[in-house]
């Protein structure tokens, strides 16, 4: 990696590594946000012979659907723990590809140096969103591709954050809400002249894994990063009662089931350019 060009920076990101590395995002991969990446993947157009960077990449739910389709993958991410993870996947699955622990804000890959750059709703948590954005174009070669798949500030997840936010710990100065990128408008102007985009659609996650609206509650407070360390916050604030509240009602009001079986409907924004 790029030596970080402070030690508040390193601090910041070794918060994060160990907010990603806390719960179980691997199992929420496999629970429900498989289809996100191989949807993304398609979107892009990634096939045999194209060199792909996948950002902020996880378990790889992008990057192994990359490699499966022969492309040459790169899967980047923050959190040595969840690239662990992504590992044993890929050799599961049989496929080859290059993992590598990086920061989506500060990249160590040479300019132009990709066929196509992605990310699966993982360069959208990077604190500094215009950071994020001049990384994943400067790697990505002048009329290469650049494909995101982002949660939208109004779908689910948006108000998830927006619900959990009150109760986090301050946020770095300059950071933006990750939901933002599933926002046409946020895009284009993070990503100006440098980027034409083709497509920008918004789609939706169907979510029937879970019986129940508390158990999906349930599975984001033991599993998922962002809420376990906003909900250890309350906690250490007075709050626990009123941010469990607040979580429940989120998965309360976004509940689209009938008959008792829980279902969701998780809205994303697929966007795809081509670098200028």
């Amino acid at each position: 990696m790029t030596p970080l060009k402070a030690p508040e920076d390193a601090e910041l990101k070794a918060r994060h590594r160990a907010m990603w590395a806390s719960g179980d995002y691997p199992a929420m991969v496999e629970t429900f946000l498989l289809p996100l990446g191989p949807r993304l993947v398609a979107a892009a157009g990634i096939g045999a012979g194209r060199r792909v960077l996948d950002v902020a990449a996880g378990t790889g739910n992008a990057a192994i659907p990359a490699a499966q389709r022969g492309a040459d993958v790169v899967a980047s991410d923050l959190t040595p723990e969840l690239l662990d993870a992504g590992r044993a996947r890929a050799d599961a699955a049989g496929v080859e590809l290059e993992w590598a622990q990086a920061d989506a804000e500060d990249l160590p890959f040479d300019d132009a140096s990709f066929d196509v750059v992605i990310s699966a709703i993982g360069a959208m948590f990077a604190p500094q969103h215009a950071a994020t954005a001049a990384e994943l174009a400067r790697v990505c070669r002048p009329g290469g591709t650049i494909g995101l798949l982002s949660w939208t500030p109004e779908g689910t997840i948006g108000s998830l954050f927006e619900a959990i936010g009150p109760f986090a710990p301050a946020p770095p100065p300059g950071a933006q809400p990750p939901p933002l990128w599933g926002s046409e408008d946020h895009l284009r102007e993070l990503f100006g002249d440098a980027v034409s985009w083709s497509t920008m659609t918004r789609e939706t996650l169907q979510v029937t894994a879970f019986p129940e609206r508390d158990a999906y509650a349930e599975h984001f407070k033991a599993s998922y990063g962002p809420t376990i360390a906003a909900r250890r916050n309350a906690v250490a604030n007075g709050r626990e009662a009123e941010f469990d509240a607040a979580l429940a009602g989120v998965f309360a009001d976004a509940d689209r089931g009938a008959g008792g079986a829980a279902r969701y409907e998780l809205e994303y924004l697929i966007a795809v350019g081509t670098r200028a």
